[in-house]
C-alpha cells in the first residue's frame, strides 16, 4: 500500500462491461479466491505442523501472517512489474511462483524453510496475481464495476468454503506433506487465469492515429514506475488509512479458530467447518454489497460517508 499501480490503459478505449470482461470477472474470482482464502485455510495444516517440529500455535501462525504481509506489503513491487512488462505475464510468473512455494514447502524440514517457501515465494506470487486483477477488472468494467467487484470479491468465501475441509481431507489422506504438494498444484491455476487477462486495444483508425502521434512526439518524458500523487487526494488516504486499519484485525478470527476449536476439544472436521460456515455466510455478503454500492441509495451513503470524513 505504499505506492499505486498505474493504470497505463489506452483513455480511448472504452470498458466494454461484458464480453471477454466475463472471463476476465472468472479470473479475478479464482484469484480472489486464492490470494484471501489461502492463508486462512491453510491454518488447518497447523496442528499437524506442531506436533512435526514441537512449536507453539504463535509459531505456525507466522505462516499465515507472512502470507499476508506479503499479500499486501509488495505493493511497490507489483506497482513496477506491471508498468514495465504489462498485468498478464506478470500473474502467469505469480501463478508459479505461488505453486512453486507450495511445492518446496512439502520437502522443508524446518518451520524457518516453511516461512521462507510457504510464506515469502507463496505470498509473492499471489501479490504478483492479485494486484494486476484488479487492474485488469476495472479496465473491462464501468457501469457495472460496482456489481463486477462484488462478484470477483466473492470468490474469498466460495474458495474458503471449499479449501478448508479439502485441506482437511488432504491432511488426513497424505499428511501436511502431501497436502502442502497438492494444494501447490491447484495455484498452477492462477496462471491460467492470468492467460485470461487479455489487454484492450482501441479500433483500428484510434490506433493508427496513436502511432501516428507517437512518432510525431519523439521528446517525451519517461513513464513513471510508481505514482505518489495520489496521495494528494484527502479521500484516497482516508481510505487507506480505514482499509489498513481494517486489516490489522479482519484475518485474526480465522487464521486461529480453527487452533483454538481444536484445543477445546472440537472434532478436526468440525473445527474445519468453521471456516466453511465463514465463508457462506460472505458468499451472500460480498455481492449484496457490490449491488448495493452499485445502487444509487449506495452511492449516497457513500457521499455522506466520505463528506463527514472530510469535515472530521
Amino acid at each position: 500500500m505504499g505506492a499505486v499501480v498505474v493504470d497505463d490503459n489506452p483513455s480511448k478505449v472504452k470498458a466494454p462491461d461484458g464480453g471477454w470482461g466475463w472471463a476476465v470477472l472468472f479470473g479475478c474470482f479464482v484469484i480472489t479466491g486464492f490470494s484471501y482464502a489461502f492463508p486462512k485455510a491453510v491454518s488447518v495444516f497447523f496442528k499437524e505442523l506442531i506436533r512435526e517440529f514441537g512449536i507453539g500455535y504463535s509459531d505456525t501462525a507466522w505462516i499465515s501472517s507472512i502470507l499476508l504481509a506479503m499479500l499486501y506489503g509488495t505493493g511497490p513491487l507489483c506497482s513496477i512489474c506491471v508498468n514495465r512488462f504489462g498485468c498478464r505475464p506478470v500473474m502467469m510468473v505469480g501463478g508459479l511462483f505461488a505453486s512453486l512455494g507450495m511445492v518446496c514447502a512439502s520437502f522443508c524440514k524446518s518451520i524457518l524453510t516453511i516461512y521462507l517457501t510457504a510464506g515469502v515465494i507463496t505470498g509473492l506470487g499471489l501479490a504478483l496475481n492479485f494486484q494486476p486483477s484488479l487492474i485488469m477488472l476495472n479496465r473491462y468494467f464501468d457501469k457495472r464495476r460496482p456489481l463486477a467487484n462484488g462478484l470477483a470479491a466473492a470468490g474469498s468465501p466460495v474458495f474458503l468454503c471449499c479449501l478448508s475441509p479439502l485441506g482437511q481431507i488432504l491432511q488426513y489422506e497424505f499428511g501436511w506433506r502431501g497436502g502442502f504438494l497438492i494444494l501447490g498444484g491447484l495455484l498452477l491455476n492462477c496462471c491460467v487465469c492470468g492467460a485470461l487477462m487479455r489487454p484492450l486495444e482501441p479500433p483500428k483508425k484510434e490506433k493508427e492515429k496513436e502511432e501516428e502521434e507517437s512518432k510525431e512526439v519523439k521528446n517525451t518524458p519517461p513513464k513513471k514506475l510508481l505514482d505518489f500523487t495520489v496521495f494528494k487526494d484527502r479521500g484516497f488516504v482516508i481510505y487507506t488509512l480505514a482499509a489498513s486499519i481494517m486489516v490489522l484485525g479482519l484475518f485474526v478470527p480465522p487464521v486461529f479458530v480453527v487452533s483454538y476449536a481444536k484445543d477445546l476439544g472440537v472434532q478436526d472436521t468440525k473445527a474445519a467447518f468453521l471456516l466453511t460456515i465463514l465463508g457462506f455466510i460472505d458468499i451472500f455478503a460480498r455481492p449484496t454489497c457490490g449491488c448495493y454500492c452499485g445502487s444509487k441509495m449506495g452511492a449516497t451513503t457513500l457521499c455522506l460517508s466520505l463528506w463527514l470524513c472530510d469535515d472530521l
